[in-house]
């Protein structure tokens, strides 16, 4: 008859640990984003998205062709890596010092738009591809495709950095690489692409 009262405390321990960890991994603080020269990523400047380990991991992130589209509307990694890409631009709301933070929800834009699509903006685009996949543009862009909502966020990872996409029921995936026929497409993944900025 002792055991019971010490079972019963032995389970209110275990449940307080757990709660405490699992609040303390879902607490994790927000921090500045900062670039390859370790200054502050801003609102107000350009940057290329690259890999974090150069060589033959590629170059940076730029639009092209994919599928049948004849727009390039479609986000892939360069496969020559002296290639930094397109430049693109990041914006977030409630930071009126235009500095960038990890896991707050953020825009993401290439700074050249091509005049065949409605926005540079980037997008998440479902269809028969075997990955959901990243895009511009909206839904006049990819006619019979499906445009996901949700928001795209920056987060820690490793020595770096990686992009996140949280769909709107609060799932939410990494940004990682695919091949495709025309190159590497970002696509929401489980291997995350870690990534570093450099200004432009």
């Amino acid at each position: 008859m002792k055991s019971a009262p010490l079972l019963t405390l032995s389970f209110f321990f275990l449940f307080a640990i757990t709660t405490i960890n699992l609040t303390l991994s879902f607490a994790a603080p927000s921090e500045k984003v900062v670039d390859s020269q370790q200054s502050p990523v801003s609102s107000t400047a350009k940057y290329f998205i690259l890999p974090f380990f150069s060589g033959p991991e590629g170059g940076g992130v730029a639009l092209g062709l994919a599928g049948n589209s004849t727009c390039p509307v479609t986000v892939l990694q360069t496969p020559d890596e002296s290639n930094h890409g397109q430049a693109v631009t990041f914006s977030q709301q409630g930071t009126s010092s235009g500095a960038i933070f990890t896991q707050k929800s953020l825009n993401i834009a290439f700074v050249d738009k091509p005049s065949c699509a409605s926005s540079s903006k980037w997008v998440v685009v479902s269809d028969d591809f075997p990955e959901k996949w990243v895009g511009i543009g909206g839904a006049r862009d990819h006619p019979g495709k499906k445009i996901l909502t949700g928001t795209f966020n920056i987060q820690r990872f490793d020595a770096g950095y990686k992009l996140v996409f949280c769909a709107s029921s609060n799932t939410c995936f990494s940004i990682g690489r695919h091949n495709d026929v025309k190159g590497r497409r970002l696509v929401l993944s489980n291997r995350p692409f870690q990534v570093s900025f450099n200004k432009e």
